[in-house]
């Protein structure tokens, strides 16, 4: 079973358009699709969609359209109810798959209701081969949360806790890299260090300088894949298991302490970009859970990912849906 915690969920409504968006002007929609999101409620919607057992750990009053539209999907979720209304995210793509996001911060939880997150994560979590911790922070979270989440998953694991993954950005994603965060008791207990992180280009820029890797720019690192590993390994060298980054259509490298690949897929017919990186980590944690080796996993992560860039609003797609036949390795120097 694979665990997912968002603790900033949203109703995802994506606004399709008939050409550029104008900037002032009036313009009439194609069509709107809506669906509850959040980072890691996305992967557990990919993973559902293939078979998966997987679990969503979120807050939410029971009547908010985001626990209603997981109920109306069929992924299992367990909830923090709180009194405040969920996020909604409003994305308007362009054709061509030209995305433009607008993200509302979320509701205020106090440290009481962080407390019970965690508690209700901890919970869920007890079995579960991955716990994945993404998406953004509520407003007036640490952000160290997740460092603190994740060294407090494996004290309660007593030696057998889940492998844990992070996808986040900013403060949150470097405080993950760092490992840095409290015990419940507010002292260091075991590692925050994640199993995996998974960078776009321009958060792999931010945790390549942190790691005193030589700058690089994000449209750099896009475009230069052996740069792009050798930043992933300087992340990894600080002591995070892996560095799965994704990279646009040019599709991703993954960084192990062992090797590093680039994965690439043929150019697909982009109708929405929202949601792609969820799927990829989604299909990677599929291929991992199905015991394929490191460069397998990458190669169905980016399947994923082509996948759900193909696909209308942040639909996920099932592995069916996906083709890594079509996706080419090619192993690469860390460094």
């Amino acid at each position: 079973m694979i665990v997912t915690f968002t603790a900033n969920p949203s109703l995802d409504r994506t606004v399709a358009l008939p050409g550029p968006l104008e900037r002032g002007e009036v313009q009439r929609a194609v069509s709107v699709r809506q669906e509850s999101g959040g980072k890691g409620v996305n992967v557990s919607r990919a993973l559902v969609a293939s078979g998966l057992e997987s679990v969503a750990v979120l807050p939410g009053a029971d009547s908010d359209p985001v626990l209603a539209g997981l109920r109306e999907s069929g992924v299992p979720f367990v909830s923090l109810p709180i009194d405040e209304p969920l996020r909604t995210n409003v994305a308007l793509t362009e054709p061509g798959g030209v995305t433009t996001k607008i993200n509302e911060p979320g509701p205020v939880l106090d440290a009481d209701q962080q407390e019970a997150l965690i508690k209700l994560l901890l919970e869920s979590s007890r079995g579960a081969s991955w716990v994945v911790l993404a998406g953004s922070l509520p407003p007036g979270f640490p952000a160290d949360f997740y460092a603190t989440v994740a060294r407090r998953i494996r004290a309660a694991g007593n030696g057998s806790a889940p492998h844990i993954a992070v996808d986040s950005s900013g403060a949150p994603l470097a405080a993950a890299m760092s490992g840095d965060g409290a015990g419940a008791d507010g002292t260091a207990t075991g590692s925050g260090k994640p199993d995996l992180l998974k960078p776009n280009a321009e958060e792999l820029a931010e945790l390549a300088a942190a790691a005193g890797f030589a700058s690089a720019t994000a449209d750099e690192l896009e475009a230069d894949p052996v740069a792009a590993a050798a930043a992933a390994a300087a992340v990894v060298r600080s002591g995070v298991g892996a560095v799965l980054a994704t990279l646009g259509s040019k599709g991703a490298v993954l960084v192990t302490a062992d090797g590093a690949w680039l994965a690439t897929h043929p150019p697909v017919a982009a109708v929405s970009t929202v949601g792609a990186g969820d799927s990829a980590l989604a299909g990677y944690l599929l291929a991992h859970g199905r015991g394929a080796a490191p460069a397998d996993c990458l190669r169905q992560a980016v399947a994923h990912g082509a996948a759900a860039a193909s696909l209308p609003g942040s639909t996920v797609p099932a592995v069916h849906q996906t083709t890594p036949d079509a996706v080419t390795i090619t192993a690469l120097r860390k460094d």
